[in-house]
């Protein structure tokens, strides 16, 4: 078949090994004293190695070559161990490859009793996209991503939604316990969603309906994504499911508008929980655009 692979330039190649490491996938050799792609179907074409040569002798082509297959090179990788199988998943992860990444933990969830290491801590290094380094700074990802548990004062809130309570609606207290929210960002093994009623809505339902926070969010977990304008919603089934099998949830609570793009963010949960090991309870909600509750019932 015809896609991209990496060529190397054995006239600027000195064998200097630098290239070696920057491939996971181990499709690299030094042989002879040159660098040499040893594989093509283990080459995933995405050319992680090529900022890491000094003397810019790897660059990508289009070419026929062997297809890739994730399966032999997931493979190959656990006997390099742990490290190895991370720095591939963040890989694939970091190029969007997302149907290679469930893939390659569909193969070591199977496997799971003969590796040498937790596959729950993988996954979680793997999802947690951003961490708190030392100078306070967000690193290894969008500043707006990193993992935050709020502290509720629920005296507050119970002050600001009892009945008669005087203060306006304005002032009434926010229930959301973590952040971040958004789908592409969340950690799906954060500590908020540890044996959590999660609730997964699509972005315009909290501005639709009045008693949101109140009635809906309070004490649950939140996930937040928009089945028609977000791309590489692929990777929402992978974190939904990690929710379950990994987080264990207890329910999630899918709210959806009543407009018709809305109901693929129900199909995207049940995908997730075929392809679970555990069987989540599933609720849907659909909202009207005026802001009124027009069916619940579980999926």
């Amino acid at each position: 078949m015809l896609r991209e692979i990496i060529k190397i330039d054995e006239e600027l190649c000195n064998g200097c090994g630098v290239c070696i490491p920057a491939c996971p996938e181990g499709a690299l050799q030094i042989i002879d004293g040159k660098a040499r792609l040893v594989s093509d179907l283990m080459c995933d074409g995405l050319g992680a190695c090529i900022s890491d040569c000094p003397e810019g002798a790897i660059e990508i082509e289009e070419r026929e070559a062997v297809p890739y297959n994730e399966t032999a090179v997931i493979k190959e990788i656990i006997k390099h161990g742990e490290n190895t199988v991370i720095a591939h998943l963040k890989h694939l992860k970091d190029h969007g490859e997302t149907l290679f990444m469930r893939e390659a933990l569909d193969y070591l969830e199977e496997n799971s009793a003969s590796l040498d290491f937790d596959l729950a801590e993988v996954k979680e290094q793997v999802h947690n996209e951003a961490f708190m380094a030392g100078d306070g700074c967000i690193t290894g990802g969008c500043p707006g991503s990193g993992t935050v548990v709020f502290e509720i004062d629920t005296d507050k809130v119970e002050a600001a939604t009892k009945e008669g309570s005087d203060q306006p609606v304005a002032e009434q207290k926010s229930t959301l316990r973590q952040w971040p929210v958004q789908m592409h960002l969340i950690n799906p093994m954060a500590p908020y969603f540890r044996n959590a009623d999660v609730v997964l809505g699509a972005d315009c339902v909290a501005f639709s309906l009045g008693n949101f926070h109140q009635k809906y969010l309070k004490d649950r977990s939140l996930a937040i994504a928009c089945p028609k304008l977000d791309h590489g919603t692929e990777v929402y089934i992978e974190k939904l499911k990690t929710m379950i099998d990994d987080s264990m949830i207890n329910t999630l609570t899918v709210m959806v508008m009543e407009v018709p793009c809305c109901s693929g963010l129900t199909h995207l949960a049940q995908l997730a929980r075929e392809a679970a090991s555990r069987n989540v309870p599933i609720k849907k909600i659909v909202v009207s655009i005026k802001g009124e509750i027009l069916h619940e019932e579980w999926v």
